[in-house]
């Protein structure tokens, strides 16, 4: 058995066909944020462990099971971000950003949670994040939702993806409800199974949310939050649909899906898929107003979401891998100095370009012809003798000298449908 060193369980390395899609949904969400404006912003990759632990609660699976920590050589305990959100907010209050709400923030990268890697699900893996900040009006609801709704468009998988939406209400909407579900659920304690039980004791909103099919029928007869509704909660809720439905966003209701922790506030919504299995969510987020004053900064509304990468990236088409325009062959060391300064002109005016470096000219050209380029500069002692390049259409075998000085113009307007002119 091999000695080589392997990657850490739940990881994973990436080229080619899988590379591609990752970057096809990074360069599409940069895209689609940049129309919304939605700035980046930058946060550590690893935190203050009390960061999360605030934020999640010290009793979430998050926290107590799944994150990274360890002690740092200062003794400090840290932690590997599990989530984005948590660090935004405390980046918020640390810098002071409440002068400058609201805030339109979007960020990307990796995160890392310890729990069982399965399809769609690492240990480490990577979240496309947007949060608007300081904005307490439902077309903030609105506005984060579309965002993550073209982003699917973009993408094109919004077909197979369907937006699921809720409210979490006011506070005063949420406590009763919350009360009421729990006198419910707690009528029926023996009947539970085994998790719901503890979450009964904890939280028991999550009991909505149980994937356990012996609860199914408690869940159904759990009490509605559309009957606590505050007249406050009620507007809000309303004004959010009449937003989604100017915006031209297509949604269905989602009695049951919730949010445990308390500085949840109205909107909640996912974007799922049965493309993908059990991971069925790609996308989603929801409105979290006591977050920010819950870390100890000012009461600050928000609303925001996160997408997993590979979940998306698992749905998108095949995406066009990287390909070559012109392949530049040349022969002899002068000739190779001469296709470094081509090289160096078609990139610069956007051309992609190539040069096989290895074999003798028939090897060159073979490779050429494979690339898919669909030109070739040919460059060898004549051509540099006489200060000229040989550009070869790949695909009709008709070829012209161009002056040095001419080259990269001629390849251009070649591409650009001109054809070729000596």
């Amino acid at each position: 058995m091999s000695n080589a060193p392997q990657k850490p369980r739940g990881t994973q390395d990436m080229i080619g066909d899988g590379a591609a899609r990752f970057d096809s949904v990074i360069a599409a969400f940069n895209r689609v944020r940049l129309l919304y404006g939605f700035g980046r912003v930058e946060v550590p990759v690893f935190e203050s462990s009390a960061v999360f632990a605030r934020s999640l609660g010290e009793t979430t699976d998050v926290v107590s099971k799944e994150m990274y920590e360890f002690e740092d050589r200062g003794g400090d305990a840290m932690c590997l971000r599990p989530e984005f959100t948590a660090g935004i907010a405390r980046a918020f209050i640390e810098n002071g950003w409440q002068q400058l709400a609201p805030l339109k923030l979007a960020t990307w990268g990796p995160l890392f949670r310890y729990e069982r890697p399965q399809k769609g699900r690492f240990r480490q893996f990577h979240q496309l994040d947007a949060e608007i900040l300081g904005a307490a009006e439902p077309a903030a609801d609105v506005e984060v939702i579309a965002l993550g709704q073209h982003l699917l468009e973009e993408l094109g998988v919004a077909d197979r993806v369907v937006l699921t939406l809720n409210s979490m209400g006011d506070p005063n909407t949420r406590s009763a409800w919350s009360a009421a579900v729990a006198a419910h659920f707690a009528a029926h304690r023996d009947d539970l199974s085994e998790d719901s039980q503890r979450r009964l004791d904890s939280n028991p909103l999550r009991i909505l949310d149980s994937k356990d099919e012996g609860d199914a029928a408690l869940v159904a007869l759990a009490p509605q939050i559309d009957d606590f509704f505050t007249l406050e909660a009620g507007a809000f809720f309303e004004s959010l649909q009449k937003g989604l439905q100017a915006s031209g966003i297509a949604w269905t209701r989602n009695a049951r899906l919730v949010r445990g922790l308390d500085y949840y506030r109205h909107s909640v919504f996912e974007f799922v898929t049965e493309s993908l299995g059990a991971q069925g969510t790609v996308l989603g987020g929801g409105r979290y107003d006591g977050l920010i004053g819950h870390m100890g900064g000012p009461d600050t509304p928000a609303v925001g979401w996160a997408a997993g990468v590979e979940r998306l990236a698992m749905l998108v088409a095949e995406p066009a891998m990287p390909h070559v325009q012109v392949a530049v062959v040349a022969v002899g060391d002068d000739a190779g100095q001469a296709a470094l300064g081509l090289l160096s002109g078609l990139r610069k005016a956007g051309i992609a370009a190539e040069q096989n470096w290895r074999g003798n000219l028939k090897k060159k050209m073979e490779r050429a012809g494979k690339s898919g380029a669909a030109l070739a500069v040919l460059i060898g002692a004549d051509e540099v003798a006489a200060g000229i390049v040989t550009v070869r259409d790949l695909g009709s075998g008709e070829q012209i000298p161009v002056a040095n000085h001419e080259a990269v113009a001629a390849i251009v307007t070649r591409l650009a449908g001109g054809g070729l002119k000596g």
